[in-house]
Order: C-alpha cells, then sequence, then structure tokens
C-alpha cells in the first residue's frame, strides 16, 4: 500500500499545482509477470515518474504512450503480449512470460478520487474503485469514469448511466467480500477494472524487547501498519520504535482485547518469559486473528498449551491453525534481523495461501496467483492497444 499512498498523494499534489500528467495502471494479467492488476505508474509532464508496472520493461514504452495521452486528453488500453517470440518482445528486454493489459489515461480527471482513496486507505476502511476501460462507439459513456463504493453499497462518483452505476455496486460488493480485483464486464459492450482495495496488513508485535526492533523496521518497510504491544510503558517509545505506527500498553492476557484485532491482524509474540507467554497464548487464542507467531522451540509451545489445558478450558483445534512456532520459514535464520526476515517471510505466505517453497520448484507454473476469478470480477482478454 505505500506505493500506492506515494501515487495517489503525488496526483493530489500535482493536480493542485495545475500540472498535466497521465496515470498507467495495470488492470490485467495473464501468465508470469512481474507486477500484478492494480500496480499504478504516474508519469508527470515535469520531474520523474512514481511507482512501477514491470521491472523496467514497460515504463519506457507507456512513459512515450503518456506523453500522447498527456497532449491530447485520450486513454489508451494497452495489450503487451510478452509470451510471443518476436523482435519486439526481445527488444524490451522483459524478463516476464505473461500478457498484461495496461490503461492509461490524463491523471487530471482522478484528482478528487485519488484523495478520497488515499483518505481510505489511511483509515484503514475497505473500498472498492471502478474504472471504465472500454466503451463500444457512440455508447456515451467515456473511458476513465470512476465509481467509489463501500461495503455497504454507498457509492460516490457515477459511471454516466443509471444500470452501469447498479451494475458497479453489486460487482463492486462482491469483489470486496472476496479480495477480488480484475476487469469485468458491465453490459453493453463496457468494460471496468473493479479494484478491491482492502487496508493493508496489521502487525502486533508482542513484547517490545531488543529483537523486536528489526522485525518492528521491516514490517512498515513493507507498508504494513505495525503496532507494538507491552505492559512496560518505558519500552513504548517513538525513540525505540520510529516506525511503529502505535503502541499499546496491557497486560499480557489483556491484549487482543486491549489491541482491537480481527482477521487483518497478525500477532507476534516475543516476550522470551515462559508465564507472560501464556498468558498472551490464552489471550489471543480464539481472538480472530489470522496469524499467530510465538518465538521458541515447539517443545516451548506445547508446554504453554499443556498448561492451558490443565488451567482449562483447553484450547480448540480450530484456534491453534493460526499458531505458528517456531515463528517463521525455515531459513536457517540465526539472529534477531535475520529471524524478523523470516518471520515477515511467513507472514507474507500466510496472506497469500502459499507454503514458502523454492520459487524453481513452481515449474511453469506463473508466480502470482490470478486476482481475479470471482464470477463477477473476471479476467477477460483486453482489446489490444
Amino acid at each position: 500500500m505505500s506505493e500506492l499512498q506515494d501515487v495517489l498523494r503525488a496526483i493530489e499534489e500535482a493536480g493542485a499545482r495545475g500540472e498535466r500528467m497521465a496515470l498507467a495502471t495495470i488492470v490485467a494479467v495473464r501468465g508470469s509477470t512481474y507486477r500484478r492488476e492494480g500496480a499504478r505508474l504516474l508519469v508527470p509532464a515535469e520531474g520523474a515518474p512514481i511507482g512501477t508496472i514491470s521491472g523496467g520493461c514497460l515504463e519506457g514504452d507507456v512513459c512515450q504512450i503518456a506523453e500522447d495521452v498527456m497532449r491530447d486528453g485520450s486513454t489508451r488500453l494497452l495489450h503487451y503480449d510478452l509470451t510471443a517470440d518476436d523482435e519486439a518482445v526481445w527488444g524490451w528486454g522483459l524478463g516476464c512470460n505473461g500478457v498484461v493489459d495496461v490503461f492509461v489515461e490524463p491523471a487530471e480527471r482522478a484528482v478528487e478520487m485519488a484523495g478520497a482513496i488515499r483518505r481510505a486507505v489511511d483509515e484503514r476502511r475497505e473500498l472498492a474503485c471502478v474504472t471504465v476501460v472500454e466503451v463500444p462507439e457512440g455508447s456515451g459513456v467515456a473511458p476513465g469514469a470512476r465509481m467509489l463504493v463501500q461495503p455497504s453499497g454507498e457509492a460516490e462518483g457515477s459511471l454516466g448511466a443509471p444500470d452501469l452505476d447498479r451494475r458497479a455496486v453489486e460487482v463492486s460488493r462482491a469483489a470486496l467480500h472476496d479480495g477480488r480485483t480484475g476487469l469485468t464486464d458491465l453490459g453493453d459492450g463496457v468494460r471496468a477494472f473493479v479494484e478491491a482495495l482492502v487496508p493493508p496488513i496489521r502487525l502486533l508485535v508482542c513484547g517490545a524487547g531488543h529483537d523486536a526492533i528489526p522485525l518492528v523496521r521491516y514490517g512498515a518497510e513493507m507498508g504494513w501498519r505495525v503496532e507494538v504491544l507491552d505492559d512496560r510503558p518505558a519500552f513504548l517509545t517513538a525513540e525505540r520504535f520510529p516506525q511503529a505506527a502505535a503502541f499499546v500498553q496491557a497486560e499480557p492476557a489483556d491484549a487482543a482485547a486491549a489491541a482491537g484485532v480481527d482477521r487483518r491482524t497478525y500477532a507476534v509474540v516475543m516476550s522470551h518469559n515462559f508465564l507472560r507467554d501464556k498468558d498472551y497464548l490464552r489471550s489471543f487464542l480464539g481472538s480472530g486473528v489470522a496469524y499467530l507467531g510465538m518465538l521458541g522451540p515447539r517443545a516451548r509451545l506445547d508446554r504453554l498449551l499443556a498448561e492451558l489445558a490443565r488451567e482449562g478450558p483447553a484450547p480448540h483445534d480450530r484456534d491453534l491453525d493460526v499458531v505458528h512456532s517456531p515463528a517463521g520459514l525455515d531459513l536457517g535464520a540465526e539472529g534477531a534481523e535475520e529471524i524478523a526476515w523470516a518471520i515477515v517471510a511467513e507472514i507474507l505466505s500466510v496472506r497469500n495461501g502459499r507454503a514458502g517453497g523454492f520459487l524453481r520448484d513452481r515449474g511453469t507454473a506463473p508466480i502470482h496467483d490470478r486476482v481475479g476469478g470471482d464470477p463477477a470480477v473476471a479476467d477477460v482478454p483486453a482489446a489490444g492497444a
């Protein structure tokens, strides 16, 4: 989300200065690609571009087309087939082997919406953005028309026709429910990019010891919202954790209630104290967290669970599914910084539903899972440029 916020903020600032700019957004991918749907590149008339849509392969071509878009105010739906074995593809210096569709538009039209999206991201609110990318000739609907839709169905903006707006609300709510992003047909030949914007991971680090410092830093660098929880106020300081978004002072037994956890909360317990860890474990089990990482060997976790069962009630098996102990992927990590990276990697694997193995073992399968796929937000073919 940090890159998205950078792009949105740049759109607002350039818009306030009255500067011309073009926004390129990946709206569909198939096969192996460097970036997925929703990746953005902002090309200002003056200055360096902001964001990325590839590993450097497509940016040059897209920037050239962006100049035309800024000059004549048009929109373009570009189609890059990176699977072709010809001189044009090799001329891009591509390292991918997939298909990428990119929508390029004058970004001045998106200034107001950019502010609304950025505020939703900052406030950790779910929001769907619907952008028309292709229309039949004479339809009266303009490419680049946008709507913002909340999970409740409340909408801001219009695509230009009541029937399209109703359909946009329907597919947006489905996209938010399933966390899906992709192209969809709204009817009458109008295709739109429906993007489910959900808050970034919330990482709750429990225990403000020395080894928590790199974990907080790395989580923040990932664009996650990182909060530090401890019962010792002297350790909960911005000097110790400058990247922390918030501090929660609470006893371990009250951790989940005090922090207000939800399904996007990933908690890591690193107090290095058996009794504290037992209270943390009791607090988080059954709380709805997506992930609970516990430092220490598996034998230690077994002892903690045996203590909880003896004190009653015994933890339910379904509540133990989120527990990862020892926390982190099996990287042979040693020391606070390596262990922190192993934990960050494991959190990514859990969020993405992956086992965390070697990419080479995927064979010819795409590196990224398809973001679309819900019947309401289908991965449909995009038109050429």
